[in-house]
């Protein structure tokens, strides 16, 4: 099945709907849950609450996508089904752990019901962010009994990503403009084998199929497959004061830290253009 959406990310980043010089992806999440929620529960168990807190946020911010990390939705998901941790545990295979996950059909349905509102009720191009199939792998395989993820390779990434490309098709009929892969190292972790975004040939023949803009965010920059254009990260620090310099890039991806005040993040805005 092919389906295609009207602005895919390689169309936002050529021509900002922001009217930006440059486009930016904003993760906002912990800046909004500090500001407009003021420390209460995220509504992750009500799509429809969740759509309204996300489309505040981004009313405030102006992005030029609606970032979607799935990988915080999971977490939610996930906390506490020990039942789900005993299925994950019941192989010591390699990625037996991440195909377990990514193959449960309550899952699946309730992940795929939220992305489903999201999606229709985002007034952004939607974006979704997912870890990398690498280090998806890297965060389940103490489910196999290991003790650490020195074994691990590009192989296993690169059959990971057979089981992730699967679970994606659950999205095909969805106005969808691209998918990032989040490979960026876990503060605290050491770095796992590097596994570049063209390893990933079942999720990117997918996302091409869809029509998705395909990318990976890796600890240094952000690449776009079969795009020239390079995304720079905008430093935490950016929000905190008026002395940090943005770096050279053509376009920006950025996390909006919580502790972060309204003035100081409109104020810094303006100078994004």
């Amino acid at each position: 099945m092919t389906t295609s959406t009207a602005t895919t990310l390689a169309n936002v980043v050529a021509s900002p709907p922001s009217g930006r010089p440059k486009a930016v992806v904003f993760d906002h999440h912990e800046y909004a849950a500090s500001v407009i929620l003021r420390g209460g529960p995220v509504p992750w168990d009500n799509p429809t609450a969740y759509a309204a807190f996300f489309a505040q946020a981004q009313g405030l911010l102006r992005p030029d996508v609606a970032l979607l990390d799935l990988n915080r939705l999971y977490g939610h998901l996930t906390a506490g089904n020990t039942g789900l941790e005993t299925e994950m545990a019941a192989r010591s295979r390699t990625g037996f752990a991440l195909r377990t996950l990514l193959g449960n059909g309550d899952l699946n349905r309730a992940v795929l019901d939220f992305v489903t509102v999201f999606a229709k009720t985002a007034r952004q191009p939607v974006v979704l962010r997912i870890p990398s199939p690498m280090e998806w792998l890297v965060g389940t395989h103490h489910f196999s009994g290991a003790e650490d993820t020195s074994d691990l390779d590009a192989d296993n990434a690169e059959n990971a990503s057979m089981y992730v490309s699967d679970w994606l098709r659950a999205f095909a009929g969805l106005p969808i403009a691209g998918l990032l892969l989040d490979n960026r190292t876990p503060a605290g972790a050491s770095r796992s084998v590097h596994v570049p975004l063209e390893a990933y040939t079942p999720i990117a023949n997918l996302a091409g199929n869809y029509r998705w803009t395909l990318g990976q965010l890796d600890d240094d920059r952000v690449r776009l497959q079969g795009n020239p254009a390079v995304g720079a990260y905008i430093p935490a620090r950016f929000w905190l004061g008026p002395d940090v310099e943005l770096p050279a890039g053509d376009f920006y991806v950025g996390e909006l830290p919580s502790a972060a005040s309204p003035e100081g993040v409109l104020a810094r805005l303006e100078t994004l253009g």
